[in-house]
């Protein structure tokens, strides 16, 4: 046996034969990991690694990074503007141009008839900086409809309303580096081994070195939660009750922090009283966790010298998820724990640059965090774009989850789609096919032309990828990091920006609106409008002036605030790692806003109809809709199948078994999915990935947040039905297809 163990052959790496390294960003999650791309003596990129120099990941990528060179030439990649004249037809080659002048007399065409607002925008979190900032350009100044917005609607929309409620403004106020100075810290619906795997790496390493407190949130067990300390598997919507009764405990203990209250906050007397009506007693019958537990880690989170917040899509995807995190920032402003190392409210964003679209790509208002609402920001828009300020409409439009509602009642008639796949990311599948089918013009705009909405569109866009453009993202914690250019544009897609401004040019305001040719020179605009005060006189807290590309790189990042002034005072290229720092905050008062937060429940539950609870959320393996990961093949061999997640003892009273395929069924429609048998999720509940288009997304039901417009994609219910011997051999059989694709 030891002589057999012997002649085995070793694992190997087989040499790539790399013959320079390139900087740039990963274009996935919002980590913001720097990337080197290995290219061969032939100019052909071969391998990914980490860059050890960079802070943020330190050298390690995830299984997404190390596989990201694969994209450039993956399966589906758009080669050339395709076009037909009805639904259903056939694509006819076209050229850029014929494509471009089409879609833009189609736009007019439709506007003239029915109104501006009948045709609308909805981009996504993955462009560039200087790509949304164009985009709001060309969609505010030029083509003048109001019913703009981004795919981050379905993932950090209740974020950014929670930040504007309680500080007015948005902007992560923490940083990666408060894992390494607090003294306990919170996670609520937030899974980061498989959602953020370098932050969770970063996290560990704090762990290892100095041992704190960690409490999770959240209704499974995730990965995160079976190496926690305390882990709360709370009833599904319920973040708020919790949170209402940790603050009962806090305050009628006399823990706050009252000193940072009375001098840097306002509104505490009615959370005071609020929080009597959510005492633990009667909060554990509605969120599920006892009483104890409550007080337990109400106290323990209050007595920390410095303790922290993070969340990701458990809060933010709910009915509830403004609250959740207007709450979450009331927690933290009680205890005095935000702009101190180790205490903040720190949302994990979602997609690589949901932060970018943010900041500058005039979707909720204006660029640089500038609001419609306020004349004084739509002038001073106006007068840098050259345009008369009446072309803005005076408030904000519709959100990508009511655009589809306006599409569906007719009163939005044409559509162009970038970056985003709303077949496979929006709640109620089913109703979105029916509702693309009712449009009179889609444009669809992609990397990939094999994209399930392109079965619905008019004219498509081939668009490059990631590092066949330069240009900007920012990550959660505000850290501003440059794609390089590494290899030429994709056969002949173009850069999102070069397909912006040539768009506008067919515009009349695209002949009076400069239009960058380059990303740099977007860059360099986005940094003028970033200097100056709010409209309280209070300095922005999102200035960039002291960038510049050169020094991005050299600071291997630099987060913002980074002003002029701090360039030629410091020069340390680091940027401010925390926001509010000085307690002031960017509201009128200069205090922040202690917001009070009433529950009432209005989710779907389980009954006796649909008895299981529906969850959802992401594996390690694939990003999103698996547009780019479902092509890498590693990334699709490890996770190929949609599955769900079932609890044996729920599983035998169905006589359902392990590795078998079974129907869920919810009031909008069913999928089948391959079980898989474990104790990580409860008796009453199913988790099924929501990376498969034709998989959990049929069922969700996707009730509003009434402030962020963020659907409720966690909070619904289903049945399970035992598939028969025939049908197991379909669904089986179509799993297999998967895998080959």
């Amino acid at each position: 046996m030891l002589l057999g163990r012997k002649k085995r052959k070793p694992i190997s790496i087989p040499d790539k034969k790399v013959d320079a390294w390139h900087y740039t960003t990963c274009n996935y999650c919002s980590t913001g990991c720097v990337i080197e791309l290995g290219l061969n003596k032939e100019k052909e990129i071969v391998t990914s690694r980490g860059h050890a120099g960079a802070d943020v990941n330190r050298g390690k990528l995830c299984i997404k990074g190390l596989l990201e060179h694969e994209l450039f030439d993956s399966a589906g990649r758009g080669t050339e503007p395709l076009i037909r004249e009805q639904h259903f037809e056939g694509f006819q080659q076209t050229t850029w141009d014929n494509a471009l002048d089409v879609s833009a007399e189609k736009i007019k065409e439709i506007q003239k008839k029915h109104g501006r607002d009948a045709f609308a925008v909805v981009s996504t979190g993955q462009l560039l900086t200087e790509e949304f900032y164009t985009l709001g350009k060309l969609t505010r100044g030029c083509i003048g409809t109001n019913n703009y917005d981004g795919n981050t609607t379905l993932c950090m929309a209740s974020a950014v309303s929670g930040y504007k409620r309680s500080f007015g403004s948005d902007g992560p106020p923490g940083c990666y580096d408060d894992f390494e100075h607090t003294h306990c810290l919170m996670a609520f619906g937030s899974n980061l081994p498989e959602q953020h795997p370098i932050i969770y790496w970063r996290l560990k390493e704090a762990l290892e070195k100095r041992k704190f407190p960690l409490i999770v949130v959240d209704p499974r067990v995730t990965m995160l939660a079976q190496f926690a300390d305390i882990h709360l598997p709370i009833t599904p919507g319920t973040d708020c009750v919790l949170i209402n009764a940790m603050m009962h405990v806090i305050i009628n203990e006399k823990l706050q922090d009252q000193a940072y209250i009375d001098a840097h906050t306002q509104g505490f007397d009615e959370i005071k009283r609020l929080v009597q009506d959510y005492d633990p007693k009667s909060a554990q019958h509605i969120c599920g966790i006892d009483e104890d537990t409550i007080r337990s880690v109400a106290r323990l989170y209050a007595k920390a010298p410095a303790a922290m917040s993070i969340w990701t899509m458990g809060i933010n995807q709910s009915t509830h998820g403004s609250d959740g995190v207007a709450n979450i920032n009331n927690l933290n402003l009680i205890t005095g724990n935000i702009g101190i190392k180790g205490g903040t409210s720190l949302s994990i964003t979602g997609q690589c640059n949901a932060m970018g679209t943010r900041e500058w790509s005039s979707c909720s208002g204006l660029p640089g965090y500038r609001y419609l609402e306020n004349s004084d920001d739509r002038q001073e828009i106006a007068k840098f774009w050259g345009i008369d300020s009446e072309f803005f409409p005076k408030k904000r439009g519709l959100a990508q989850t009511d655009i589809f509602s306006a599409i569906e009642t007719g009163e939005i008639k044409g559509l162009w789609l970038i970056a985003t796949n709303p077949m496979t990311s929006m709640p109620n599948t089913g109703r979105i096919r029916k509702i693309l089918e009712k449009l009179d013009f889609l444009i669809v705009q992609d990397v990939y032309s094999d994209v399930e909405t392109n079965q619905y569109a008019h004219v498509y866009l081939p668009a490059s990828v990631w590092s066949e453009k330069e240009g900007c993202h920012t990550n959660t914690e505000r850290r501003v990091n440059l794609i390089s250019k590494i290899v030429p544009c994709y056969a002949n897609s173009k850069p999102d920006l070069w397909i912006f401004n040539h768009m506008a040019k067919r515009f009349d305001n695209g002949n009076i609106i400069h239009f960058p040719e380059y990303a740099e020179g977007a860059f360099n605009e986005m940094k003028q409008l970033s200097k100056g005060t709010n409209a309280y006189g209070e300095q922005k807290t999102l200035d960039i002036s002291g960038m510049s590309y050169e020094k991005i790189v050299k600071a291997k990042g630099i987060q913002w605030p980074y002003s002029e002034s701090d360039d030629d005072n410091h020069g340390s290229l680091k940027g401010a790692p925390r926001l509010y720092t000085d307690g002031k905050f960017q509201t009128k008062s200069g205090k922040a806003n202690l917001v009070p937060v009433y529950f009432y429940n209005n989710n779907e539950q389980p009954c006796k109809d649909y008895p299981f609870w529906l969850n959802s959320g992401r594996v390690v393996e694939h990003f999103h809709t698996r547009t780019r990961t479902g092509k890498i093949g590693n990334c699709n061999k490890f996770s190929p199948t949609p599955y769900m997640e079932m609890n044996p003892d729920a599983a035998k009273e169905l006589g359902v078994k392990h590795q078998s395929y079974v129907r869920l069924t919810s009031r909008r429609g069913d999928s089948v999915v391959m079980v898989q048998l474990t104790q990580r999720v409860p008796r009453n509940m199913v988790f099924v990935p929501f990376h498969f288009h034709d998989c959990v997304n049929r069922l969700t039901l996707g009730l509003l947040d009434p402030h962020s417009r963020q659907p409720a994609f966690k909070q619904g219910s289903v049945r399970i039905e035992v598939l028969d011997e025939s049908q197991q051999r379909e669904a089986a059989q179509l799993n297999v297809d998967r895998r080959e694709y």
